[in-house]
């Protein structure tokens, strides 16, 4: 249980350094002024073009050592707690920015800090083993449906006005990420053949595409807090429900009221760490309000 907690761990703290590191190169990437932004679409040239810039590579390598933690982690931890302290790493970021660039964090941002830090020790604490259910082929198929009407969905997501624009992109990226961590715990295995057979592998690999793609489109042209936040919930809430509806995770034994707490505190404080989704707002503005073209790889106090 140990080594699984501290995978989920390391999973986080490796997202959190890839998000910000992507996050710089979807906006060194984007080539739209902002009336067209504001136009809505996907841009299909975003990704290639990030796909020439060593922050995104290194960050793509970053990713898959994220994932490789997040699959140890989800062998012995439930999907509540997994998908809640792969949040936290809005929390890594955030005391990285402050350390490293200097972000200074106000008191709320601290304090969602603390949260995120005593959420997780409430579910480390109380979490119990995976649960015991075996996920069928039509469980595995319908969550390649769903990846299928999420990819629908995000592309009409795409068309439409801020503030709904991103908000969408973000739910949809969020529900895509989800969807990873649901199809990672119920492969049936990790040798070559079995993945070729295993369509929850399919889903993980899909999931993926659509999440990013949307995501970065989010960030390319809408508030990074608002999508970031969208993100936080729609990956943490319906896994956790599913994980204990279908496949049968459960906590220690009178241990449910801090399990809960736990999981809300934790992505309650991840979502007032928001903006910290993105490296495009290292700091505060007059008045509190954020620079919005301030990005960290371009700052003079870049690491």
């Amino acid at each position: 249980m140990l080594a699984s907690l501290t995978a989920a761990l390391v999973a986080a703290l490796f997202y959190g350094i890839a998000s910000v590191m992507q996050s710089v190169a979807a906006h060194e990437a984007s080539n739209r002024k902002p009336q067209v932004a504001d136009a809505g679409g996907v841009d299909p040239g975003l990704l290639p073009r990030m796909l020439r810039q060593w922050r995104f590579v290194v960050s793509l390598c970053l990713d898959a050592l994220g994932f490789v933690a997040q699959l140890i982690a989800l062998q012995r931890l439930p999907l509540f707690a997994v998908q809640a302290i792969v949040a936290a790493n809005l929390a890594v970021v955030a005391v990285v920015a402050s350390l490293v660039i200097k972000v200074r964090l106000s008191w709320r941002e601290w304090l969602a800090v603390t949260g995120v830090v005593a959420g997780v020790g409430l579910l480390g604490s109380s979490a119990g083993p995976e649960g015991a259910s075996q996920a069928g082929v039509m469980f595995k198929l319908a969550l390649i449906v769903a990846i299928a009407a999420l990819g629908l969905i995000g592309l009409a997501a795409a068309r439409l006005r801020d503030p709904a624009r991103t908000l969408a992109l973000g739910l949809v990226a969020g529900f895509g990420y989800g969807v990873i961590g649901i199809a990672a715990r119920v492969l049936n295995g990790f040798e070559p053949l079995t993945l070729l057979r295993d369509p929850a592998a399919y889903a993980v690999a899909a999931a993926g595409i659509v999440s990013f793609v949307f995501y970065a489109t989010a960030l390319e042209g809408g508030s990074v807090t608002v999508a970031t936040a969208a993100v936080v919930l729609a990956e943490t809430l319906p896994p956790a429900i599913i994980g204990v509806v279908f496949l049968g995770d459960r906590t220690r034994p009178g241990l449910e009221p801090a399990a809960i707490a736990g999981f809300l505190l934790a992505v309650t404080s991840a979502v007032m760490l928001a903006r910290f989704g993105e490296a495009d707002h290292p700091g505060q503005g007059p008045g509190g309000q954020e620079p919005r073209n301030a990005a960290v790889g371009s700052a003079p106090t870049s690491a």
